[in-house]
């Protein structure tokens, strides 16, 4: 395992602080050693990536159920299958790019590119991660169970895309947005074969362009090690538009989800956790800077409060109603 600090010639040949997205001071560091490959490779030092991806879902199970005991029900499912398969979604991730992240600083301390586990291993607690997930598919209705199978291609197809398209973000706002349809289908909205409603195509853009935005902040971190290894992001795709680019995806999310919602439930305390997250995010594009990759690190981070901000006003205009 790599650590933070590493010696390098640099200037009077003092050590200099390798960027890295693993933090050798966290808790994991106190468990056994034979797990530290395991919660490495799954993120598990790291839930932003979770927190992420159960934001969409968290936002419509409120819209979509009218018991409240059937909302909290949903939204602690969500929270189980959101970890779950976002560890698996970064065993998949690692199992594709493990030769592309020895060459990259952030990421050749991860598990599969430094060697600390195997891809025998690595396959083996996959497996493991598809059976818990699947243990909470099953717990929701059909049309849900349907709905969620329907997105392991992109899953699975995500980490390729970066290889062919400057726009790998988008893959992945179609991938981490896809709690807006399953939260739908399991609030018991899609039991009947039927187009989804415009209003749920909207909510589901809008995520998708919240996910593009605040991933090609996540992208800055690598441009300089992406351009080397030939890796494509759309933080390189934008170049010296990358600040208008993030800008008109948040912009895009802010309105998607604003007409989604209106459409769907109509006013209510949802539109000032809508006003505060478009704050939250005008603060983000005032911070962003090419040049410094752990503040990019950060304000990637901070979307958390950026969903959870939108959540609480979900909930609330769920209980208010």
């Amino acid at each position: 395992m790599k650590d933070r600090i590493t010696p390098a010639p640099h200037g009077d040949n003092a050590p200099r602080h390798r960027h890295t997205d693993i933090d050798p001071r966290g808790w994991w560091r106190r468990l056994p050693r034979h797990l530290h490959p395991f919660i490495l490779v799954a993120r598990f030092d790291r839930p932003i990536g979770w927190w992420l991806l159960l934001s969409p879902g968290w936002w419509i199970i409120p819209a979509a159920t009218s018991d409240t005991g059937r909302m909290v029900e949903l939204m602690l499912l969500f929270l189980v299958g959101a970890v779950t398969t976002r560890a698996a979604g970064c065993v998949i991730n690692d199992l594709w790019d493990r030769r592309l992240d020895r060459r990259v600083e952030r990421t050749s301390g991860r598990p599969l590119a430094a060697g600390t586990m195997g891809v025998g291993t690595a396959l083996a607690f996959l497996a493991v991660l598809g059976l818990i997930g699947l243990a909470v598919l099953v717990r929701l209705p059909g049309a849900a169970i349907i709905t969620g199978i329907a997105a392991l291609p992109l899953v699975i197809l995500y980490p390729l895309a970066k290889r062919v398209t400057w726009w790998p973000q988008a893959v992945l706002g179609l991938t981490f947005s896809w709690g807006v349809p399953l939260g739908w289908a399991a609030a018991g909205m899609g039991s009947t074969p039927a187009l989804p409603p415009p209003a749920l195509l909207a909510i589901y853009l809008g995520s998708v362009a919240w996910v593009f935005g605040y991933d090609t902040i996540y992208a800055v971190q690598d441009m300089a090690d992406d351009r080397t290894v030939g890796v494509k992001s759309s933080a390189l795709g934008l170049g010296r538009h990358l600040q208008a680019g993030v800008s008109a995806a948040y912009a895009v999310a802010i309105l998607g989800l604003g007409c989604g919602f209106w459409l769907l439930i109509g006013p209510g305390p949802w539109l000032a956790g809508l006003a505060l997250m478009a704050i939250h995010l005008r603060w983000q594009l005032r911070r962003l800077r090419v040049d410094d990759p752990a503040g990019a690190l950060r304000l990637f981070q901070s979307n958390r409060d950026a969903g959870l901000i939108l959540t609480a006003g979900m909930v609330l205009t769920h209980l208010a109603g």
